[in-house]
């Protein structure tokens, strides 16, 4: 698996996203998945190079090789491939994807107000530097 395989592009001055990706970091014992905020100039380059618009999506993407992952999608493949108990979340495809994915991003529009946003992009920790394009 090279480095560009499993790629999560996250808000960089959301306070859900970077805790999220915070949980990511110590689920993820393997170390399958790199991470890059959505305003950085890789996150620019790589979603331009796949046709993304950065303006449609304002939280999390997930991409892994070739394939797209975008709203509630992106959440459940990321729990999946961290492996059980995490996996159990597949248990939410039982829902319509239009339920999912109204409640996602209603989460979206709102974390802001309930879990805050940085003035900037936090800087990774020393030893998680390795997992994060700049």
């Amino acid at each position: 698996m090279n480095e560009q395989s499993y790629i999560i592009f996250y808000d960089g001055i959301c306070g859900l996203c970077n805790r999220a990706v915070q949980l990511i970091i110590r689920l993820d014992k393997k170390e399958i998945f790199r991470f890059a905020a959505l305003d950085s100039d890789f996150a620019k380059v790589h979603l331009e190079s796949k046709s993304i618009k950065r303006e449609n999506f304002d939280s999390i993407i997930l991409i892994i090789y070739n394939k797209q992952y975008f709203y509630s999608e992106a959440i459940l493949k990321i729990f999946s491939l961290l492996g059980f108990p995490y996996k159990l979340l597949l248990l939410a495809y039982i829902l319509p994807k239009s339920l999912r994915d109204w409640i996602y991003k209603w989460i979206a529009r709102n974390r802001y107000k309930i879990w805050g946003k940085y003035d900037s992009c936090p800087i990774p920790k020393e030893h998680q530097r390795k997992l994060f394009f700049q």
